[in-house]
């Protein structure tokens, strides 16, 4: 796959090098995979299983070069040929009403302090001058069963994100349903998803009171955002806990007409189906990156660094769903640990683990059978107390009052006959 990526953007070396162009693919995969490491740590990682070759001897400078031979357009071709739903389109959970259940997103990444990157992204400012680290804004579509991504754009934050989420709507089609938040509700952006074929199902603003048009038995009504026409659900969800109740109302607009077919109740329930692209800006951030900054301190690292990384997610979300849809097709994929298959990989790479192909093909795999071996227990609900897990002072937990371990709650949802508003 790499050899194709390369010979298809004209980067293949031509003259032997000491670090040839797909040997640099690799440690650009390896660093995403260990990225507490710098390059150098990274490269004898790598390599450090692979005895008695005579492999060459390398420094930080021949890295750095290597990568900037190498520019950005390999690994964003790499992650054009990895990004999709693949076979997550049909693992367990995945669908709704026959539809691919997706969510867009954004989230930010924290770059390096360089003179090139803070002119390229700017740095937030306060009462004492700039503060913090530049940051990139990245937006994806993800794929909320199995949290595959199948498309991202990322740059600056001086544009919004409605307008890097407008270019995600080329990889929308009538087959997916994309759940949005209320910051890409505009109906300028909605006109753009629905004009792309694809289903949405949108929060709608507290402000907003689209008319009634039309009213269904269910309590949604028929309604028109612009020029668009949408079906309106109404409803009150409330979570009641041993500290209390609270109730908030919610309004969704959807392009699934059919109150039928797709009941008002269920599109509800399904909403809450957006929070799996938080979770997997989590394993990017958290479990990948442990929070890190991006090692890169140019515009063009820090994009190479960015399609390495997503790259590097791409394949261990496809090696869980894979594994999972293979030798236990009824097990939700969000059951298997990524942390679990993030770890069996960095194992396969010190170990030189499958470097030398034997024709047998594994669906399963290493990382499959680890994951397998271990699943986690099914998913609690998705709501917890507004509490800091860990705080700054060693005392300020006892003021809590919360016991986390046995805290249960019930979330209940009231659909309204009205239009939501005050």
């Amino acid at each position: 796959m790499v050899d194709g990526v390369l010979a298809g953007c004209g980067a293949v070396q031509r003259r032997v090098r000491k670090l040839p162009a797909r040997v640099v693919v690799y440690l650009l995969l390896a660093a995403a995979l260990f990225e507490d490491s710098g390059y150098l740590a990274v490269w004898a990682r790598l390599t450090g299983a692979l005895h008695g070759l005579e492999l060459p001897t390398v420094t930080g400078a021949a890295l750095r070069q290597a990568r900037v031979r190498l520019g950005v357009r390999p690994m964003r071709a790499l992650f054009d040929v990895l990004r999709g739903p693949g076979s997550a389109a049909w693992a367990a959970g995945a669908r709704w009403r026959g539809l691919l259940v997706t969510a867009i997103d954004g989230t930010h990444l924290d770059v390096a302090d360089s003179e090139e990157l803070v002119g390229w992204l700017g740095k937030r400012s306060n009462n004492r001058g700039s503060a913090g680290y530049p940051k990139v804004l990245l937006l994806a579509l993800v794929a909320c069963g199995t949290r595959t991504v199948i498309d991202v754009v990322f740059g600056p934050q001086d544009r919004s994100e409605a307008d890097y989420a407008g270019r995600l709507v080329r990889s929308l089609d009538p087959q997916m349903i994309v759940l949005l938040d209320r910051g890409l509700s505009s109906n300028v952006f909605l006109a753009k998803v629905a004009a792309g074929g694809g289903h949405f199902l949108a929060r709608l603003t507290a402000n907003r009171t689209p008319p009634v048009l039309r009213r269904y038995p269910d309590g949604s009504f028929r309604s028109q955002l612009g020029g668009l026409r949408v079906r309106v659900i109404a409803c009150e969800i409330t979570i009641a806990t041993p500290h209390g109740r609270r109730a908030e109302t919610y309004r969704f607009a959807t392009t699934l007409l059919d109150h039928y077919r797709y009941p008002a109740r269920d599109l509800a329930e399904l909403y809450h189906e957006r929070w799996e692209i938080e979770s997997s800006y989590y394993e990017l951030k958290k479990t990948m990156l442990a929070g890190r900054v991006l090692r890169s301190r140019t515009r063009t690292g820090v994009a190479q660094e960015i399609f390495a990384l997503l790259a590097v997610y791409q394949l261990l979300r496809t090696a869980i769903t894979d594994g999972v849809t293979t030798a236990a097709p009824d097990l939700d994929p969000d059951r298997a640990s990524f942390s679990i298959a993030l770890n069996t990989a960095r194992d396969q790479v010190i170990q030189a683990a499958g470097v030398i192909e034997d024709g047998h093909v594994d669906l399963v795999g290493a990382i499959g059978r680890a994951v397998l071996a271990r699943p986690m227990l099914s998913r609690r609900p998705r709501t917890s107390p507004r509490r800091v897990k860990r705080p700054l002072s060693p005392f300020a937990h006892k003021s809590l009052n919360v016991d986390r371990r046995s805290f249960k709650f019930t979330v209940s949802v009231t659909i309204l006959t009205g239009n939501g508003g005050p």
